[in-house]
């Protein structure tokens, strides 16, 4: 019932997002921008770009699932990072909960361990794209420093406060009990076992594909007309994935298009804006889901073998 609940508001957010935006933009101004973009430069952009954040973004989800779980291979993961995909089209969340559905079968892992460490990748990512959006700050003087630079201070004690909390080893007493006992979890797992070493690596081996990801935003925005300076990209693209990344729309329509506009609006009409953030947007999920499409036989073939040659398992499961 929860979870009817929670597509039926993710599905009307989307709609008054997306009615919001539309409201200003002419449908005529928006089918123009739309037929005067150069797809050629486009698509040679924006497809590699997606290509390639695949291709890293199951190295880290490898590298990651090494430290924490088991000595697997990069050809391994792929099949799960790719299924993932498919599932996350629809829903972010349970494209996660798939990554950790998947794993769990696969590896005969806990599943809150699993999910302890789906939730380290998404806090590390989260925390990477505020240190880009800070580095656009520094560098380049956004207008908009003194409030972006709260969040970020803001990230940076709530991760001091959370080392320092998963870090202790007192045994607590009295009523403060309930408060540090979530940290023996198993869903706490895998931030017990980082080191500070760690989380700078894992942010670290994400840049690569924030580095990509931008210039191919920035040169694509070309092929419909749109000029951003690169200081102001730098600092709002951050943002602009982090609302994206929040599962509160279908498919992630709405936010990410009025993102766009908020920030770029005095750069381009929003007639341009809005076209190219849904092509860029539509673009990235459509490859990304016939990659999983392409990958989701092999996925299924990894599950059935597995549960054949660990029948105890599935016991296990079923219990």
């Amino acid at each position: 019932m929860k979870g009817k609940r929670t597509r039926i508001l993710a599905a009307a957010t989307t709609l008054v997002v997306c009615a919001i935006v539309v409201r200003r933009v002419p449908a005529a101004l928006l089918m123009a921008a739309f037929r005067d973009a150069d797809y050629a430069v486009f698509l040679a952009l924006m497809v590699p770009n997606t290509i390639f954040y695949f291709c890293w973004d199951t190295l880290v989800l490898t590298t990651v699932i090494r430290w924490f779980h088991a000595d697997v291979s990069y050809r391994e993961i792929l099949p799960v990072r790719a299924a993932s995909y498919v599932v996350g089209f629809f829903n972010t969340n349970a494209g996660r909960g798939a990554v950790a559905a998947y794993l769990w079968r696969r590896l005969g892992t806990p599943f809150l361990e699993l999910g302890s460490t789906v939730i380290f990748l998404v806090l590390t990512e989260y925390t990477q794209l505020v240190i880009w959006a800070m580095l656009g700050i520094l560098g380049f003087r956004s207008d908009l420093t003194p409030r972006l630079i709260l969040v970020a201070a803001t990230v940076a004690l709530f991760w001091m406060a959370f080392f320092t909390y998963t870090k202790l080893h007192l045994t607590p007493v009295g009523a403060v009990r309930w408060l540090v006992a979530p940290r023996d979890w198993a869903i706490f797992r895998s931030f017990r076992l980082a080191t500070v070493g760690r989380y700078f690596s894992i942010v670290a081996l994400r840049a690569p594909m924030f580095l990509v990801s931008l210039a191919a935003h920035y040169y694509a925005a070309h092929a419909f007309g749109i000029f951003i300076p690169f200081g102001r990209l730098l600092t709002f693209l951050p943002v602009i994935f982090m609302a994206a990344a929040l599962p509160i729309t279908v498919a992630h329509l709405g936010t990410t298009q009025a993102a766009w506009i908020f920030f770029f609006g005095q750069y381009a009409p929003a007639p341009r804006l809005l076209a190219f953030s849904l092509a860029a947007h539509l673009t990235f999920a459509a490859t990304r889901a016939i990659l999983g499409l392409m990958w989701l036989p092999r996925a299924y073939v990894d599950l059935t073998e597995r549960s054949a040659r660990y029948p105890d398992l599935n016991v296990a499961s079923s219990g």
